[in-house]
């Protein structure tokens, strides 16, 4: 099977490959990365009108366009983790690097990454996998599925750790007719270490990114878990144990359930999605101290505690550039404009996703910054009023925060969390913005360390 038919494409760890290696061959990210943008007039129409149809079409036309490009359960053996491994790394224009990253997801990351002209490497990618016959809220239904698949999936590849992942909550639509099954290498691979040994300069920075965020889960076998849930807009307590908002989620969507039956969990583990497995660290040590390179890891405990300080140093940056730094750019999940934030001159903020929790930590943000003359915010649409959805008039609260231009980027307001087409207009209207600026030349990694390395939030040491 090819890689790029294994990995699914609407992931945050896709997205933010994609658009990372766009910026770097000099290329903005127009439908997130996987259409031109002489497209998007067309694909606006088309996802603007889906967003017009009756809800059961909508949320069935969302379902769709993700089980089409499931792997069907019959072919996840066939998946091979190098033939993964090189896939990603095709993505990067083959030059010299005097940084890269190896790690966590995070869409901060991206911006940092960006700033300093270098490639990063996920641990973790996502295969979606094709399965009926399961309700979304039956859990231990999805887990007997597919636990042969898995299986035979870590027989196939010994690298790899297997986070089968189930969230009825966010991931509703997508779920009713596949299953996530998140691998992460423990080993790494031969390509990865092939592409930095042939990309980095001599003395060049190996920075590991280590995301600490942990999550219940149950063990299904040897390298293998099945998680309860995901971060986002319900907590571990309410997968595990319902509560109100739960029963009052489940009873709207038409379910026979008040609550979700998961397996106990019998300890946490790496969040699939954004946690790191350590278990990896210890080749990446290796692989530096081989080739003479610096080797930096750079710690925190949840994916959005990156997000202040890329903003900060993107600000600072600008001002020493002479450029005003008054705007920022709210970002969510993998609806990322790196190219787009250095021409605009503007802080990237990175958000998770459209949760309370999201929400409050971008509140949290403008309370101790110092102003910003414009905010543009953009959203992602999941298409379902989840457990811990912020609603839109507050994240409109949040743009009147703005001393001159606050303003949505690409979003329907009333179509909002079912705004499909916002994957097309977000980047349109991003690229129509007034006053732009050269880009400028790299970051130089040394300011970027020393910026972030002053960060409370953050932990950053280098050997």
């Amino acid at each position: 099977m090819r890689p790029g038919k294994a990995v699914a494409s609407f992931d945050s760890a896709t997205g933010m490959l994609r658009a990372l290696a766009r910026f770097l061959h000099d290329r903005d990210v127009p439908l997130i990365g996987q259409g031109p943008a002489a497209m998007e007039p067309a694909m606006s129409a088309l996802l603007g009108a889906a967003s017009r149809l009756p809800r059961a079409l909508q949320e069935k036309a969302y379902a769709a366009s993700g089980w089409a490009e499931a792997v069907p359960l019959r072919r996840v053996p066939e998946i091979r983790s190098e033939e993964l491994a090189r896939w990603v790394t095709g993505h990067y224009p083959r030059r010299r690097y005097p940084v890269a990253f190896v790690g966590s997801s995070n869409g901060a990351l991206v911006h940092l990454a960006a700033a300093v002209s270098a490639p990063w490497l996920p641990q973790t990618l996502l295969l979606p996998v094709r399965r009926h016959g399961v309700h979304p809220d039956d859990p231990r239904g999805d887990l007997d599925t597919t636990r042969q698949a898995g299986r035979a999936l870590l027989d196939a590849n010994p690298d790899l750790v297997l986070h089968h992942m189930h969230d009825a909550n966010q991931d509703r639509l997508m779920i009713a007719g596949m299953t996530y099954f998140r691998v992460k290498w423990r080993r790494l691979p031969q390509a990865y270490a092939r592409f930095l040994e042939e990309s980095l300069e001599p003395g060049a920075t190996l920075v590991v990114v280590e995301c600490g965020l942990r999550w219940p889960s149950t063990r299904v076998g040897p390298r293998h878990v099945f998680q309860h849930g995901a971060l986002g807009g319900a907590t571990p307590e309410e997968y595990a144990h319902g509560g109100p908002r739960v029963a009052d989620y489940l009873r709207r969507y038409g379910s026979p359930r008040r609550a979700w039956d998961y397996p106990p969990a019998d300890g946490e583990r790496p969040e699939a999605e954004w946690g790191f497995e350590p278990e990896l660290l210890g080749e990446l040590e290796k692989l530096a101290e081989r080739n003479g390179w610096r080797l930096a890891r750079l710690r925190f405990g949840e994916p959005e505690d990156l997000s202040p300080a890329v903003a900060d140093l993107h600000r600072s940056w600008h001002e020493r550039r002479g450029l005003p730094a008054d705007r920022l750019l709210v970002e969510c999940f993998l609806l990322l404009e790196p190219w787009w934030a250095l021409r605009s001159g503007s802080a990237p903020f990175w958000t998770v996703f459209n949760t309370e929790a999201s929400h409050a930590r971008l509140r949290s943000y403008l309370d101790a910054a110092d102003p910003y003359d414009e905010i543009r915010l953009t959203l992602f649409s999941h298409g379902v009023d989840s457990v811990g959805l912020a609603p839109i008039d507050a994240w409109r609260e949040l743009l009147a925060r703005a001393r001159k231009v606050g303003v949505f980027t690409g979003v329907d307001t009333r179509a909002y969390p079912r705004d499909f087409a916002v994957l097309a207009r977000a980047h349109r209207q991003l690229a129509r913005i007034r006053t732009t600026y050269p880009m400028p030349l790299p970051l130089e990694w040394a300011r970027a360390e020393e910026f972030l390395g002053k960060r409370e939030e953050l932990e950053l040491r280098t050997r």
